[in-house]
């Protein structure tokens, strides 16, 4: 009897065999269909970056240059047909045809130099041009494959000409800033001075009167020897010498010429004192720092400012000793005549104005206190008294600047400037410089 197919054991394991081919090409069959859409969206990435990539290249307005590691471009970009023309640079072209003869040597030494140490460095080159050699700044940067070994360089560079147009713009900027910063200074304090004018001018009027008062008798008096002396030399009798003297009363005369000397003379001498002050109180300030005795410094300036000032105002001062403060003795005359000033004009309408100035030691500095019994700063605006250009006062008035600068000269000399309290009582600023060997 024959066995039937199904009998056969071969002919079952073949079935099976063939079972598990199948199923085996299914799953790779899906496995396909899941690589191909992988593959598909990674490909969709990949056109996404590119021209994320290009758009960013384009937008560049330095230029752009890949080169191998036999120094031959692979592909450019950026800005590079603007700044090197159209036709200039090309992928497979040598870098060195590129440059201008004799900058060659430098660039490629760059290059070089770059692939093997793997650092940035940055060097100046003369490109070709339709305009002729063109000089740019090149930053040049390794390019690494995925373990870290050199592939080759990526060149990035401007044309010198715009960098070193901002940069002179960026010094002049700053110069600008430097000579306006210094020329509010000055202003400020020709603004401080100007409000004395008046003032210096009653001051030296009353001597400069009295000394033109006395040259007057002086010279009437002059006259009366003068008549005398003509008599004698003419030879008049003595009862006519005697005569003569009785009627120019030159006995009165002679003390009268005394008293008109003193008088010139202590007029002259007050003119001096106000000059010399005047000398001190506008020194520009652009001397060496020194030494200098705080109280002194500020007797000076307050006193010119209370002398000139058309609010009567009560001032004391207070010092222990002397006291030795470091920096520049005219910048701190200016901070002291803009304490007392702005003291002054809040105490404007203040029944009994009085200000307080006080001098003593704190650590290692020397600290001035300005109080006054002013109706003291609002709380509101406390905090931007020392703001540039911020004032209270009326236009024309005031020019805003004066705290502002006077708390800068602190800075500077290594102090500071500070509001210590305010009420309805009144106000204190303190400023604080160091002592010598400690600014």
């Amino acid at each position: 009897m024959t066995p039937s197919p199904a009998d056969d054991p071969m002919h079952s394991l073949s079935e099976d065999t063939w079972r598990d081919v199948i199923a085996a090409m299914d799953r790779t069959y899906s496995e396909l269909v899941d690589y191909q859409e992988l593959l598909e969206k990674q490909n969709r990435e990949l056109d996404e970056m590119r021209q994320f990539m290009a758009s960013v290249l384009s937008s560049m307005s330095d230029l752009l240059i890949v080169v191998d590691k036999n120094r031959i471009i692979e592909r450019t970009g950026g800005a590079i047909d603007q700044i090197l023309g159209a036709t200039v640079a090309r992928s497979g072209t040598p870098l060195g045809a590129l440059l201008e003869d004799g900058d060659s040597d430098n660039l490629l030494a760059a290059v070089d130099k770059v692939m093997l140490g793997r650092e940035p460095t940055t060097v100046e080159a003369r490109f070709l041009t339709g305009d002729g050699p063109t000089p740019l700044e090149i930053s040049v940067s390794p390019r690494l494959d995925q373990r870290g070994r050199s592939r080759g360089v990526v060149l990035v560079g401007r044309p010198l000409g715009e960098l070193r147009n901002a940069y002179m713009e960026l010094e002049a900027s700053h110069e600008a800033l430097q000579q306006a910063q210094t020329q509010l200074v000055r202003n400020e304090k020709l603004a401080s001075l100007g409000r004395l004018v008046a003032g210096v001018a009653h001051e030296l009027n009353n001597p400069i009167s009295f000394v033109y008062a006395n040259t007057h008798g002086l010279e009437k008096y002059t006259k009366r020897f003068e008549t005398y002396f003509e008599a004698v030399q003419a030879g008049k009798s003595r009862p006519e010498l005697v005569a003569l003297r009785d009627e120019l009363k030159l006995e009165k005369t002679v003390r009268n010429l005394r008293t008109a000397i003193d008088g010139a003379k202590d007029g002259a001498e007050r003119v001096r004192d106000i000059v010399d002050d005047l000398r001190r109180l506008s020194a520009d300030g652009t001397g060496e720092r020194s030494a200098f005795d705080m109280m002194a410094t500020t007797r000076i300036a307050a006193d010119w400012v209370v002398r000139t000032s058309r609010t009567a105002v009560q001032i004391t001062f207070a010092d222990d000793a002397t006291r030795l403060a470091w920096g520049n003795p005219g910048h701190v005359q200016q901070i002291v005549m803009n304490l007392v000033q702005n003291a002054i004009d809040a105490m404007s309408e203040t029944g009994t104005p009085t200000l307080h100035l006080h001098v003593l030691d704190r650590d290692e500095q020397v600290l001035l206190r300005v109080t006054d019994n002013g109706p003291g700063i609002p709380e509101s605006i406390a905090g931007s008294i020392f703001d540039p250009f911020f004032t209270t006062k009326q236009v024309g008035k005031g020019t805003g600047l004066g705290l502002s600068i006077s708390h800068k000269i602190a800075e500077e000399h290594g102090g500071a400037l500070t509001l210590a309290y305010t009420g309805p009582e009144g106000s204190c600023f303190e400023l604080a410089l160091p002592t010598e060997g400690h600014a």
